[in-house]
């Protein structure tokens, strides 16, 4: 049989294909070094939180701090063209060499920069190989909180060996008209609810929202997210990981300095009765969607009437008219992300060993964390445990 060449007809178009086969893999331990990648990669499959300018801001102020370097790994096709980027960062435990994303407990979603092609079309024995590649760099890869599906695309590291991590993600959809959308996620009887508390907390004293942008405002709220913030944690017995070096210092430049564009990284949002900060939130903005990173809300009388849900009330409606078509409030479960963010996006945990010793502490950590599941997904254990965090506070000395 003979087999023809495809011709090309006379003035028609010749259109490259992308080549999505790697060919070299380099590891960066300068973020700016790996920039120019980053930045071409941005555009692609990834979430807000692996942004460059967002991740240089943490390890700058927070990772430094706490014994992270970076540990960027990008694969090359034989063009030199990026095909994705990993922004990891490595610390040691002991003589162990760990890899995790980079962000911390900062970042709520978790994955790599991929070219959309290149996503689509990998498989587990590409992801296996490119991983073998960094035997003797590192001995365990610990990669926590990564969606499953983020954009309409399967997450690459889902093709590998994981685990269910023990949070899900909170999100829902919306639409250009916030009414209809309430109308939508709530009866006549919630809506009345609502606008008590509304009534109520507008008896108190002028109630505004607003959004703050310049230095002094950003100081002024987040001085008071703080103080709330810390005080609830200690309340629960929860370790705050807001006290840790460099955070206030990190969100402070996200929400202030100029990112690419100009624009802070981070949005901040406060809800005010008079000249008292009631509630406040912070997100990160992404392709057509908002992802809450943290919030907080006073205590005492302002709590009766639900400040916190006030303010998301408030927020969800700007996104609408910003034309955003999702709001997300993060990792774990809890009663008020039932409003608007109905939709439970999974989460898995990755344990990927590259040594022997790597392959003993990878049983260990995977047993941690499904402890840590299944205690979650068992409302009376999980409700022990939290019992016993508030004993603890009560009876801790106050710090």
């Amino acid at each position: 049989m003979n087999i023809h060449p495809l011709r090309r007809p006379a003035g028609a178009e010749i259109v490259p294909v992308p080549d999505h086969r790697l060919a070299r893999l380099d590891v960066f331990e300068d973020m700016a070094a790996a920039e120019p990648f980053w930045r071409a990669l941005e555009g692609g499959l990834a979430t807000p939180y692996q942004r460059y300018d967002f991740l240089k801001l943490w390890q700058q102020h927070v990772g430094s701090a706490a014994g992270v370097t970076p540990f960027i790994v990008v694969g090359f096709n034989a063009g030199g063209e990026p095909l994705f980027l990993w922004p990891f960062g490595r610390r040691r435990l002991g003589r162990l060499r760990v890899a995790e994303f980079l962000g911390g407990k900062h970042a709520n979603f978790n994955m790599a920069l991929w070219r959309c092609d290149v996503a689509i079309q990998c498989d587990a024995a590409d992801m296996a190989a490119a991983l073998s590649r960094l035997a003797g760099e590192v001995d365990l890869i610990c990669l926590s909180n990564q969606p499953l599906t983020w954009g309409g695309a399967t997450n690459p590291f889902a093709l590998l060996p994981h685990q269910r991590a023990a949070n899900s993600g909170f999100s829902g959809a919306l639409i250009p008209d916030f009414e209809a959308l309430l109308r939508a996620r709530t009866n006549a009887a919630a809506r009345k609810k609502m606008r008590k508390k509304e009534r109520a907390l507008a008896d108190m004293g002028t109630v505004t929202f607003t959004r703050a942008e310049d230095l002094a405002e950003v100081r002024r709220v987040l001085d008071v997210f703080f103080k709330q913030k810390s005080a609830r944690m200690r309340a629960r017995g929860i370790t705050d990981v807001f006290v840790a070096a460099g955070v206030r210092r990190f969100i402070e430049a996200a929400s202030t300095g100029p990112a690419s564009g100009g624009v802070p990284l981070i949005e901040l949002y406060a809800l005010s009765v008079d000249d008292i900060v009631v509630a406040t939130m912070g997100g990160i903005v992404g392709p057509n969607r908002f992802c809450a990173m943290f919030n907080s809300i006073a205590q005492g009388r302002y709590a009766v009437e639900s400040p916190g849900e006030q303010l998301i009330l408030h927020l969800v409606r700007r996104c609408c008219e910003r034309g955003f078509a999702t709001f997300d409030l993060g990792i774990g479960d809890a009663r008020y992300k039932s409003l608007f963010c109905g939709d439970v996006e999974p989460l898995f945990d990755s344990f990927l060993p590259l040594s022997a010793e790597g392959r003993l502490f990878a049983v260990a950590f995977r047993g941690a964390a499904l402890a840590k599941r299944v205690i979650k997904q068992r409302p009376v254990l999980w409700s022990m445990v939290r019992a016993a965090r508030r004993l603890r506070a009560r009876f801790s000395p106050a710090g």
